[in-house]
């Protein structure tokens, strides 16, 4: 199934239907392959985590500590999706922008590598935040001292169909200084 580089990159999207069927490992790893594969600031790999939630009672739990936040009961920001990654941080408040990006690249690579396997992948922020504001589900998570989810992706099979589209050019306002 796999893509070239810039086929992927206009193929990419949010995808928010899944199937719910389980992921099959080999592509499982090859999303946290790509995970790896992802530079951080200074090469400091030990001050990233990742968390794969498969159980689905987790998922529910962050998905109702979504929709409490929200206040709309009824949200699913998981979307069915079989599988959610956090991507946590050592310290992120104190490291600020090097812990965000470097678990923003972290999610970006995991996309690109479920996308080009065929699988639908989106990017979690709002469950994310939600979930930080319950120390008790943080604590479920088991993480390292000091770690703090950033940042997640869900994937898993879905109907939905990955095709190139066309992106306007100048959509980023763009000016070069020479």
């Amino acid at each position: 199934y796999a893509m070239d580089a810039y086929e992927l990159l206009e193929s990419r999207k949010s995808v928010r239907t899944y199937t719910g069927e389980a992921v099959p490992g080999s592509q499982e790893s090859r999303i946290l392959r790509a995970a790896e594969l992802a530079p951080v600031g200074m090469g400091r790999f030990e001050d990233f985590h990742l968390t794969v939630i498969k159980n689905p009672q987790i998922l529910k739990q962050i998905e109702l500590a979504a929709a409490l936040m929200l206040g709309k009961p009824d949200v699913h920001p998981l979307y069915g999706a079989p599988e959610l990654v956090l991507v946590s941080a050592k310290d992120p408040e104190q490291k600020g922008n090097v812990a965000y990006s470097g678990a923003a690249i972290i999610a970006h690579n995991m996309v690109l590598a479920a996308e080009n396997q065929g699988l639908g992948a989106c990017y979690i922020w709002g469950a994310v935040a939600a979930l930080n504001q319950n120390p008790d589900l943080v604590s479920a998570l088991e993480l390292p001292e000091s770690f703090l989810p950033c940042c997640g992706v869900i994937f898993g099979a879905t109907t939905e169909i990955l095709t190139p589209r066309e992106v306007d050019s100048e959509r980023i306002r763009t000016n070069v200084l020479r």
